[in-house]
């Protein structure tokens, strides 16, 4: 079996380590082997790189013993025990120091690989206010009279601040280092960096702590990389540094594009290690996307080419078996965290709540027409267009619900959509379509109206379109809106009758929602009481309904509808994962699966509190297959020109709308194929012994 599938490497990931060692002060023999020991385990841990914190190799807080020629030989002969053991050590040293060239002493980032100096990066703002007094020691980058150097028996070693390194076999390794201040300055060098093509930014300090300056440093890097659309690795010095008049937190973060990947403990007592997997195809798609960064590219691009690149061959840790150790919610659309996902529900809730109100007072329209069918869509529909009338200070009986049931209707759903509308206090109607819908089957001649039992697609949306067109003409009748209840999930599919039926309407406030997202919502509802108690009863109830149209009529033993949404499209966890990561990111669907697998291989893999246990699911690698291919067909073979024409919409998540005019724009008779292709390259079954 090849198990190149299950290694992240070959999904355009790169693992990555921030080591803060213990150090002495001006003891570079003893600060080098603990350098030494955090590579190993680094290498261990199957990570490409990893960074150290400013002038690690002798501690940062020697002051004027950094002219001491003793300190300044002596790290340089650590510097050499690193080169060695770096022959033997499958990993991207950076490591800081003093290094005296031509007369003059920089604070340096010297690129360590295979027994190699790959470049030399010296310090370009050194600052010289409150505690820090570098320019009495140190010079500037700028002051370099060289743009190469020898070191450690080696000639010709790229010097200077405008060096990137990248890897000659995966283009979007490509890294960039600044020292400490260089940050904290208007325009960080890593600025300019990232337009040159730097995905990957390092940064060596030895900032000291204060009260709150870690809250600082976590806002500048979280706010650097999101500019720059990159990673950012940050280490800062720690234990064992000078207590004369600074102290050191040892704070070593990784963030991505604005999210926080790993954080070191702060104040710890002995060398510590963080490890994270940068996702470079999600840079890579972000940079070309967001179209203002090719702008800026452009208007730097005299800046730009003072950069040098440096390439070399990198061994990445690609035979074995490794998995991402990265966390990839089940649940994309959803925030992990509790108190941010009842944040993200508000804010997702008044989104919806102000487009529909814009819409009504624009039409100068008073009530709402919604069908009714004790589903989760219909049921978030009713509750936003309640608030609505709340909002507006109109009484909630201008909400004109009805409930249409049909063959297939149970009894339960009918009960639970009467309760709900009841509850709610809006105006609460029935209608049973079967006559009109008999009828339809008359006029068309189809074999139903002659007593056989076929219930084909005809049949179905035979019942779909009686109930929007009983909608449109109610809301008519009673100059009304009707509010539309499909959802995200349900358009990428194409599991929507097209025109007059459950694809229409006059304002289709679902239509940015995911089915999962809706799940929280309604929850989020329940559990709020935004209402009363007995319609938090009651969503708690439609929440544990099995999802079905409830069109074709059967017997079950088991109390549960006949037809199962799930058994013909997919879960629709899975297919909302795979829909976020196709729409936002636009990645392969080898990439897909394999981050599914990371996050379904099993329950214990992003367990969410909330979840019913019979909804905390666990996939097979083949399972995760099979219907990642049944949405590759329906989303790009059949279903956009569902979506080309879908009422309007208001926008909700930045994980993307489907509407040609809030986000998605794609032809109506594309082909499938070379989705499907790749997705043939996904394996049928996973090896046992998979790395955690």
């Amino acid at each position: 079996m090849d198990h190149s599938f299950f290694n992240l490497y070959h999904h355009g990931f790169v693992r990555v380590a921030v080591g803060v060692p213990d150090v002495r002060v001006a003891d570079p023999v003893f600060n080098v082997n603990e350098t030494i020991q955090l590579m190993k385990q680094a290498a261990e841990q199957h990570a490409a790189l990893i960074l150290f914190p400013e002038l690690g190799l002798t501690a940062y807080s020697c002051e004027d013993l950094f002219h001491q020629q003793a300190l300044i030989n002596s790290s340089a002969e650590a510097l050499q025990s690193l080169l060695d053991q770096s022959k033997h050590i499958n990993i991207i040293t950076v490591v800081g120091l003093p290094l005296q060239i031509n007369q003059l002493l920089f604070n340096c980032a010297v690129v360590i690989y295979g027994g190699r100096i790959l470049g030399v990066v010296p310090k370009t703002y050194l600052p010289n206010y409150r505690e820090f007094y570098e320019l009495r020691q140190f010079s500037p980058a700028s002051a370099a009279s060289s743009d190469v150097i020898s070191l450690c028996q080696q000639t010709d070693i790229p010097f200077g601040e405008r060096l990137l390194f990248s890897a000659n076999n995966q283009p979007s390794f490509k890294f960039f280092i600044e020292i400490c201040e260089d940050l904290w300055v208007p325009i960080p060098p890593s600025s300019q960096a990232a337009l040159a093509g730097a995905s990957i930014l390092l940064n060596l300090s030895a900032s000291n702590i204060t009260m709150g300056k870690h809250e600082y440093r976590q806002n500048l890097v979280a706010n650097q990389s999101a500019r720059c659309l990159a990673a950012y690795l940050y280490a800062t010095a720690g234990v064992g540094e000078s207590t004369t008049d600074l102290a050191w937190d040892g704070h070593a973060l990784v963030y991505e594009n604005g999210t926080c990947l790993a954080e070191s403990e702060r104040f710890r007592q002995s060398s510590q290690l963080i490890l994270a997997d940068l996702d470079l195809d999600r840079l890579k798609q972000e940079r070309m996307r967001q179209t203002s960064f090719s702008q800026s590219v452009q208007y730097y691009k005299e800046s730009i080419r003072q950069f040098r690149e440096i390439k070399f061959d990198m061994h990445f840790p690609e035979v074995e078996r490794l998995l991402c150790q990265r966390h990839y919610s089940r649940f994309p659309f959803v925030p992990s965290d509790a108190h941010q996902r009842d944040k993200h529900c508000l804010e997702a809730f008044n989104i919806q709540v102000q487009g529909l109100i814009k819409r009504l007072k624009h039409t100068g329209i008073q009530k709402i027409v919604v069908g009714v069918s004790g589903g989760l869509d219909s049921t978030h529909a009713l509750i936003v267009a309640c608030r609505v009338m709340d909002e507006l200070h109109y009484p909630r009986h201008h909400v004109l619900a009805y409930t249409l049931p049909g063959y297939a209707t149970s009894d339960q759903t009918k009960a639970n959509a009467l309760a709900l509308m009841n509850s709610l206090g809006c105006t609460s109607h029935e209608i049973d379509i079967r006559p009109s819908c008999e009828q339809m089957l008359k006029d068309i001649d189809h074999p139903f109206s002659r007593g056989e039992s076929v219930y084909d697609t005809t049949f179905e949306n035979v019942q779909a379109g009686e109930r929007t067109n009983h909608l449109f003409r109610l809301a008519n009748y009673h100059h009304a809106l009707v509010l539309g209840t499909g959802d995200l999930s349900e358009l990428a599919l194409g599991w929507c009758t097209y025109g007059v039926g459950d694809h229409m309407s006059h304002y289709a406030i679902n239509a940015s929602m995911p089915k999962t997202l809706i799940q929280f919502m309604i929850r989020w509802v329940a559990d709020a009481q935004l209402f009363n108690a007995e319609t938090s009863e009651l969503l708690n109830a439609i929440l544990a309904t099995e999802f079905s149209p409830e069109l074709i009529p059967g017997n079950t033993t088991d109390n549960q509808p006949y037809q199962k949404t799930e058994s013909i499209i997919g879960p629709y966890e899975l297919q909302d994962f795979h829909l976020y990561y196709t729409i936002r990111y636009g990645y392969l669907p080898t990439k897909i699966a394999f981050l599914a697998y990371c996050s379904w291989r099993d329950r214990s893999v992003g367990n969410w509190p909330g979840i019913p246990q019979d909804r905390q699911n666990q996939y097979t690698i083949g399972e995760i297959k099979h219907w990642l291919k049944v949405f590759l067909y329906r989303f790009f073979q059949t279903s956009q020109f569902k979506r080309s024409c879908i009422p309007n919409s208001p926008k909700v998540g930045s994980g993307g709308s489907l509407s040609p005019r809030g986000d998605y724009r794609a032809p109506s008779d594309s082909e499938a194929t070379i989705w499907l292709s790749n997705a043939e390259l996904i394996p049928d079954i996973a090896p046992p012994d998979i790395l955690k």
